[in-house]
């Protein structure tokens, strides 16, 4: 008796799934085949974005050796290529790259378009800062403190990733510019941060050397 009643549940249970299927299976392979579709998709799209940093890394390699070769023109031009076309990693590591090539030749375009960098908030406050940095490099020598300060006071502050470079600079600027009290001021910046790099720290002693023997000749 109880095998009599088994098969009738084993029959039961086999009219409900068959009724189920008959109801819901469209749907069940229409869902198989999206998910199907969808994996495919995806590895293809992984695919060509592969495909396309493999050819950005190809094409920045090539840039690279053309400014290793001097031909800073053409190096310019290949990244200025690779900045409008690449992958974003790429792309930023092309303009920062093109920005270089320029200021081998033309260092007054080199800093606007560092500028433009520094601006450009979509690069993040790190490279922000890198730009900045390295606009300061170009200017060091001939801007005055206050043009400096206004590009790298904020760059200087404490948690900021280059505050040491553009404090570096910024030391470097008021000793140029003749102000001894605000090169002081960085040095003291400088010395007091436990994370100072141990070449930054020994410039800026060099530095503040350079800054008593002036003194005591005046």
């Amino acid at each position: 008796m109880a095998d009599i009643f088994h098969e009738v549940d084993e029959e039961v249970r086999r009219e409900r799934l068959q009724k189920l299927w008959d109801r819901y299976s469209i749907h069940i392979i229409g869902l198989a085949v999206l998910i199907v579709i969808g994996m495919s998709g995806w590895r293809g799209y992984v695919w060509w974005i592969e495909k396309k940093a493999a050819a950005a890394g190809a094409q920045f390699e090539s840039a690279l050796s053309l400014s290793d070769e001097g031909k800073h023109a053409e190096a310019d031009a290949a990244f200025a290529k690779i900045a409008a076309e690449a992958p974003a990693g790429y792309r930023v590591l092309a303009r920062l790259r093109a920005a270089a090539e320029i200021a081998q030749t033309k260092p007054t375009d080199a800093v606007k378009t560092y500028d433009d960098l520094a601006a450009d908030t979509s690069l993040g406050p790190t490279l922000q800062d890198l730009a900045a940095v390295r606009a300061g490099m170009l200017l060091v020598d001939t801007a005055s403190l206050a043009e400096m300060q206004r590009r790298l006071d904020r760059v200087a502050q404490p948690g900021h990733a280059f505050r040491h470079s553009a404090r570096e600079l910024l030391a470097l600027s008021a000793w140029h510019n003749h102000d001894a009290t605000a090169a002081r001021r960085y040095i003291d910046m400088i010395a007091a941060d436990g994370e100072t790099p141990p070449g930054t720290r020994a410039r800026a002693d060099v530095l503040s050397a350079l800054i008593a023997a002036d003194s005591s000749k005046s």
